[in-house]
C-alpha cells in the first residue's frame, strides 16, 4: 500500500509539472473547480495536503480524487488506477509502454524515480542515477548557448545557499538531462568542451545537494561523473574544483584518510602551483581531516597552505557561492580547526567567522554555533554547550552533512554522565531532522 501511494504521488507530481503548475497553482485550481458541496480548508492546508499526496505520505480521499480529476482534466482511472504503475514520460500512469519510446522515456522515468525517492525520504534506487547521468557519461538540432548554460551553473552556485535542497533538485535534474541530450548530438569541439564544463558544474552542484540530503551513495556516484566530465572538458580550474569540493564532502562523510588525501593531492597536482578556489577547498578538506584525527601539526600546516592559496585568489562577490572560496569560508575553516584541536583561540576564530556571514546564512551560522558549543563542553561548561547546540538546531533547515558531523563531535565530547541528559537526547533527534 505504501508503495502504491508513492507511485500515485509521483504520477500526480509528474502530471502537475507536465502542465506547468506549481503546488500553489494546483491549489488555486482546486478552488476554481470545486463543486458547491465540496468544502475546502484554507490555502496553506490544501497545499500541504497536495505535497503529502505527492510524497506518498497518505492516501488520496474521494474528495481530493474528484478535485485532481477536475483540475488536471484527467479521468479517475488514469490518475488513480486500481493497479498503480510507475509514471511515464508524459507525466501520468504508464498504461502501456510503447516499443520505440527509447532512451528519452527511460531517462524521464529515472528522473521521476529520483524525485519520488527524495520527496518521500526513501533511498535513491540503484541504477537511477546511472541512467539519469548516462547522457553525460556516454558522450564524454540546435545550437547550444554555452554562455547561457554557464550562467545557469553560476546561478545554482548561489541558489544552493538560498533555496531548500528538495526544491533545487528537480531543476538540477531537468538541466542535467537537457545538457546530456545536447552532448549526445555531438557539437563542434569548442562547443562540446563548453557543454562538458556545464555538465560537470551542474552535476557537481547536484552531488553537493545529494550529500546534504543524506544520499551518500548517490552523491559519490554523481561526484564521479562530475569529475570525469570536468576532465573531458579540459578545464583545469574546474577539474581542481570538483576534486577539492568532493574532498570536503568525503571528509564530512567520515571516509578514510586515504580517500580524502588522494583527492587533495590530485587537486594540488592538477593545479600545479596555480591558485584556484578548488585548491583552497582541497587544503580546507585536508585540514578538517587532520584535525578530526587529532593530527594538529598537519591540520595547521594544511590551514597555512589554505591561507597562502586564498591570498592569491581573485576577490569575488561577497554573495555566498559553492563555486568560489571566500573569506568567510576561510575563517570558518580556521574556526573549525582551532575548535577541534582545542586551540585557546577557538572562541575568537568562531566570532571572526560569524561576523562575515549575513543573518540569512543559516547553515554556516548554525555550524559555527555548534563549534562554540564544542568549545564550551571542552571547557567544562557542559550544560551551556548542550543548550547552545540544541538552540542552534531548533527550527532550522534539515541538517547538512557538516552539521551532522559537528553534532556528533558535540556528543562525543560530552563526559559519560552527560550523554543521557534530556538535552543530549534532543540534540541527537534534531541532528537527524526529527
Amino acid at each position: 500500500m505504501t508503495s502504491d501511494k508513492r507511485i500515485i504521488g509521483a504520477a500526480l507530481r509528474a502530471e502537475r509539472k507536465a502542465q506547468g503548475l506549481v503546488v500553489s497553482d494546483l491549489a488555486a485550481r482546486f478552488r476554481e473547480v470545486a463543486p458547491p458541496h465540496v468544502r475546502l480548508p484554507d490555502r496553506e492546508h490544501v497545499e500541504t495536503t497536495i505535497r503529502g499526496h505527492e510524497r506518498g505520505a497518505h492516501s488520496v480521499s474521494e474528495r481530493y480524487k474528484l478535485l485532481y480529476c477536475l483540475a488536471l482534466g484527467k479521468p479517475e482511472e488514469e490518475l488513480f488506477p486500481s493497479t498503480p504503475q510507475a509514471p511515464s514520460a508524459a507525466g501520468t500512469v504508464d498504461q502501456s509502454p510503447t516499443p520505440g519510446q527509447g532512451d528519452d522515456d527511460v531517462k524521464r522515468r529515472a528522473a521521476l524515480q529520483l524525485l519520488a525517492a527524495i520527496g518521500t525520504g526513501a533511498s535513491v534506487p540503484p541504477g537511477v542515477l546511472e541512467e539519469l547521468l548516462s547522457g553525460v557519461d556516454h558522450v564524454l538540432g540546435r545550437t547550444a548557448d554555452v554562455e547561457e548554460w554557464e550562467q545557469t551553473v553560476r546561478d545554482y552556485g548561489h541558489q544552493i545557499y538560498r533555496r531548500p535542497f528538495d526544491a533545487l533538485i528537480p531543476d538540477l535534474i531537468a538541466d542535467i538531462v537537457a545538457v546530456g541530450e545536447l552532448l549526445k548530438k555531438g557539437r563542434p569541439p569548442r562547443e562540446q568542451a563548453g557543454l562538458l564544463r556545464v555538465s560537470a558544474g551542474l552535476t557537481g552542484v547536484l552531488a553537493e545537494t545529494l550529500c546534504n540530503v543524506g544520499e551518500d551513495r548517490a552523491a559519490r556516484r554523481t561526484w564521479s561523473t562530475a569529475r570525469r566530465a570536468a576532465d573531458a572538458s579540459g578545464d583545469r580550474e574546474l577539474r581542481v574544483w570538483v576534486r577539492g569540493r568532493a574532498a570536503q564532502h568525503v571528509s564530512w562523510a567520515g571516509n578514510s584518510h586515504h580517500a580524502v588525501m588522494t583527492m587533495v593531492d590530485d587537486a594540488a597536482h592538477i593545479a600545479n602551483g596555480t591558485p584556484f578556489s578548488g585548491l583552497a577547498r582541497g587544503y580546507a578538506a585536508g585540514a578538517y581531516q587532520a584535525a578530526s584525527q587529532g593530527d594538529n601539526v598537519t591540520a595547521h600546516k594544511s590551514l597555512d597552505m589554505l591561507k597562502r592559496t586564498f591570498e592569491q585568489l581573485p576577490r569575488s562577490s561577497s554573495e555566498p557561492t559553492v563555486l568560489d572560496f571566500q573569506e568567510s569560508q576561510l575563517l570558518w575553516s580556521e574556526a573549525y580547526v582551532r575548535t577541534i584541536s582545542g586551540d585557546r583561540r577557538a572562541v575568537t576564530a568562531v566570532e571572526n567567522a560569524r561576523a562575515l556571514y549575513p543573518s540569512t546564512a543559516r547553515v554556516p551560522i548554525t555550524n559555527l554555533d555548534l563549534m562554540r558549543a564544542i568549545d564550551l563542553v571542552k571547557s567544562g561548561e557542559v550544560r551551556e554547550g548542550l543548550d547552545l547546540a540544541v538552540t542552534s538546531l531548533t527550527d532550522r533547515p534539515r541538517p547538512v552533512l557538516a552539521t551532522r558531523q559537528l553534532v556528533g563531535q558535540v556528543l562525543s565530547t560530552l563526559p559519560e554522565p552527560a550523554r543521557t541528559l534530556p538535552a543530549a537526547r534532543d540534540l541527537r533527534a534534531l541532528s537527524v531532522g526529527a
